[in-house]
C-alpha cells in the first residue's frame, strides 16, 4: 500500500512544488489541500485519517481529530514549526501516535518583522504610506528609539533575537520569561511579570501560547502602562485579550498596536481593531520566508519520514 502524507501547513504548502520530488523519491502520495490558515476540526476529522503522515500548521489537531486518525491511517505527526498550542500531544501519547515539532527554526525571521513593527510604529510609517496612496502628504512627528525601553514578553529563541535587534537601536530591554535562560552576550534587564511594565514603551510579545501566558496582557496590565504605549504581537493571539486591548486603543491609554497575530485568525472582518487608525496587521507571517520555510519543511519531511521507516 503507497503511504500517504498529509500536509496542511500554509507556508509549505506555499512552496509545495519545490518537496514534492522528495516524497516522490520515497513513492510517498502527497495531499496538498488549499489551507487559508487552518483546517477546521471537522475538516480534519475527515481528512487524516485518509493519511499515514501529516505535516500540522496551526489546525485544531485535537483529541478528536487524532483519534479519528488512528481509526484510519494515522501512524505518526510532525508540527511544522516552534508553537505546539494547537496539537494536543497528551491524545498522542495516549494513542501511540509518535509527534514532534520543530524547534528553534525561525528566531531570526520573526525578530526580522518584530524589529520592523518597532519602527514603524515609533515613526508611524504607516500613517504615511495611507495617505501618500491616498494623494495626501502626511508628515506626523514619531518618536525616536534611542533610550526607549522595550518590555519583552518571551526571552526564547525569538526573544534573544529581538532584544539583539532592539540593542541595535540602542534601545533598553526588560525581559520577562521565567524558562528561559541567560543569554551573556545580551545585556538585558530580567523581571518577573508584569513588574515594571509601567517603564515600558514598547510591549513586544514573541512568546508561545501557555496556560500561564493566555491573556498575559490584559485590562489590569493595561491600567498600570505608560500612557501612549506602543504593543507587538509576534508570538501568539491569545496571549493579549483583544477586548481589552481594543478598550485600551479606544481610551488611547495604548497608542498603536501592530500585530501579527490573533486570538481568532484570519481577523474577523467585524473586529474594531480594523478600524482604528494606529494599528498595522500582519496575517501570522512573520516566519515565512523562502529560506526558513524551506529548511524547515526539509526538517519535518525528515523527521516524519523517520517516524514512517523512510528516507528523505
Amino acid at each position: 500500500m503507497t503511504i500517504r502524507v498529509l500536509v496542511t501547513c500554509p507556508p509549505m504548502l506555499g512552496m509545495i512544488d519545490s518537496f514534492r520530488p522528495v516524497f516522490d523519491r520515497s513513492g510517498v502520495e502527497l495531499g496538498a489541500p488549499r489551507v487559508v490558515q487552518t483546517l477546521s476540526e471537522k475538516e480534519l476529522i475527515d481528512l487524516v485519517p485518509e493519511y499515514d503522515g501529516w505535516i500540522i500548521g496551526d489546525d485544531p489537531a485535537t483529541r478528536e481529530v487524532f483519534r479519528a486518525g488512528k481509526a484510519g491511517r494515522l501512524k505518526a505527526a510532525v508540527k511544522w514549526g516552534i508553537g505546539v498550542d494547537n496539537v494536543d500531544f497528551a491524545a498522542c501519547d495516549e494513542l501511540g501516535i509518535p509527534v514532534i515539532n520543530t524547534p528553534n527554526m525561525f528566531g531570526n525571521e520573526v525578530a526580522d518583522i518584530a524589529m520592523g513593527y518597532v519602527v514603524a510604529l515609533a515613526r508611524e510609517t504607516f500613517e504615511i504610506d495611507r495617505g501618500v496612496r491616498a494623494g495626501d502628504w502626511p508628515k506626523p512627528r514619531g518618536i525616536s528609539l534611542h533610550g526607549k525601553i522595550a518590555a519583552l514578553v518571551g526571552f526564547g529563541d525569538i526573544g534573544k533575537a529581538t532584544a539583539r535587534r532592539l540593542q541595535a537601536a540602542e534601545m533598553q530591554v526588560i525581559a520577562y520569561d521565567p524558562a528561559a535562560a541567560s543569554e551573556p552576550s545580551l545585556s538585558v534587564d530580567r523581571a518577573t511579570w508584569p513588574d515594571r511594565i509601567e517603564a515600558a514603551d514598547f510591549i513586544i510579545v514573541t512568546c508561545s501560547l501557555t496556560p500561564s501566558s493566555r491573556h498575559m496582557l490584559n485590562a489590569n496590565v493595561f491600567d498600570r502602562v505608560k500612557p501612549g504605549v506602543r504593543i507587538v504581537n509576534v508570538g501568539r493571539g491569545p496571549v493579549i485579550s483583544e477586548p481589552d486591548l481594543i478598550t485600551a486603543l479606544q481610551s488611547k491609554r495604548v497608542y498603536s498596536a501592530a500585530l501579527d497575530v490573533f486570538e481568532e485568525e484570519p481577523l474577523p472582518m467585524d473586529s474594531p481593531l480594523r478600524k482604528h487608525p494606529h494599528c498595522v496587521f500582519g496575517s501570522h507571517n512573520a516566519s515565512n520566508t523562502a529560506d526558513a520555510v524551506e529548511r524547515t519543511s526539509n526538517i519535518a519531511i525528515s523527521k516524519l519520514f523517520g517516524f514512517l521507516g523512510l528516507s528523505a
